[in-house]
């Protein structure tokens, strides 16, 4: 029986809609390449929301190196981590929606790892943008902010993509009970690789639609999983390997990150060491009342990033007047333009060459520990 929402409109009417199915898959298809947003990505990760960036509908999947594409995935997504994203459409009217379309987009997903390559990605990506007369780096600037490094952020596709950290995702107007409990018994199983279901349900009433999205298969179980398989996956970073990989890169600014990693280790209560494949980081962190605070994080591609993204959920920094007057006094310091206090803008390491900048970014440093310690009651001398 189809389901009844109610929409009170701005002239205090109440407007009734009802449940009603999509007229085709295609209008279902056109729908998320257009609203991508629709793919609620806060339901898949609370504390740091899902943002999509389209590259392709009908992303061809072949099945060898030597022989043309075998399948058509109906959509591919990527995430601001650089996470390949696999969006398959069923509406809840096709038979075909319990497992075989399970086993459709795990045929799709096998394939994809080993043949998809990153030039092609990118050359999907390029195209997409072309047929809707955008520019393609505009839009790509604009999807990853201040902290834009476009080749980075595609050698993280790719590193993702080969090593099988993918997400799967099998969106329907409604998703049957049946394979509800199919993608979350497969979701706590299956890692790196992630696979959820979306169901987004469409009312219609007086010219009026509503979409209501919900993610599933993102239990807790599931997630308790994959923090433990991931955590036994991965070679943490340690200040020795760090700095093994910060010479073979960056031979004239090693002296430029010992200086930072010391004086985070004088001024910080701890420096947490990342766990990325490629990729190394730490964070110089304060432990306050259970809290995990930080400021900023080193990356061994080069970039040092301001953490607003977190700041903005931490008092006394979750006021913006407050984040603003950090932002001025970083810009002052670095001689640097950010514009943001809401992401994590990155900051080339070469600013820190400049005579001076390095003890005045670590005067910042100061009065943003200052701050923190203040606000919390804890005495500074």
């Amino acid at each position: 029986m189809a389901e009844t929402i109610f929409l009170l409109n701005n002239v205090g009417e109440l407007v009734e809609m009802t449940e009603s199915h999509y007229l085709t898959e295609d209008d279902f298809q056109k729908l998320l390449a257009d609203y991508p947003s629709l793919i609620s990505g806060d339901q898949i990760d609370k504390e740091n929301p899902r943002r999509w960036l389209l590259i392709s509908r009908e992303m061809g999947v072949a099945d060898s190196l030597m022989s043309g594409n075998r399948w058509s995935l109906d959509h591919l997504f990527i995430d601001q981590d650089g996470i390949p994203t696999l969006v398959e459409v069923k509406r809840s009217s096709d038979t075909r929606l319990r497992r075989e379309v399970i086993g459709q987009i795990l045929d799709y997903a096998a394939n994809a790892v080993s043949y998809w390559s990153i030039e092609e990605i990118v050359a999907r990506y390029r195209q997409t943008c072309e047929r809707s007369s955008q520019d393609a780096d505009k839009i790509l600037e604009t999807f990853l902010g201040e902290s834009f490094f476009k080749d980075k952020f595609w050698e993280t596709v790719d590193n993702n993509l080969k090593s099988g950290k993918i997400r799967l995702l099998l969106v329907a107007d409604i998703i049957p009970k049946e394979m509800q409990r199919i993608i979350e018994f497969l979701n706590e199983q299956m890692s790196p690789c992630e696979i959820l279901g979306l169901e987004i349900k469409q009312f219609l009433g007086q010219n009026l639609k509503t979409l209501v999205p919900r993610v599933i298969g993102s239990t807790i179980n599931a997630k308790n999983q994959k923090a433990v398989k991931t955590s036994s996956g991965n070679s943490q970073w340690s200040e020795e390997k760090f700095f093994d990989e910060i010479s073979r890169k960056f031979p004239k600014q090693v002296s430029i990150y010992k200086a930072i990693y010391e004086k985070s280790v004088e001024l910080f209560d701890g420096i947490w060491w990342g766990n990325g494949s490629s990729t190394g980081s730490f964070i110089p962190n304060l432990s306050i009342n259970g809290l995990f605070i930080q400021l900023f994080s080193i990356y061994t591609y080069g970039s040092i990033e301001m953490q607003f993204q977190y700041l903005k959920t931490k008092p006394p920094f979750d006021d913006e007047t407050k984040r603003h007057e950090l932002l001025e006094k970083i810009n002052k310091a670095l001689n640097t333009n950010i514009t943001t206090i809401d992401k994590r803008p990155g900051i080339k390491m070469e600013v820190f060459e400049r005579p001076g900048a390095l003890d005045a970014f670590f005067d910042v440093v100061k009065w943003y520990i200052d701050s923190v310690k203040t606000y919390y009651g804890i005495n500074n001398l």
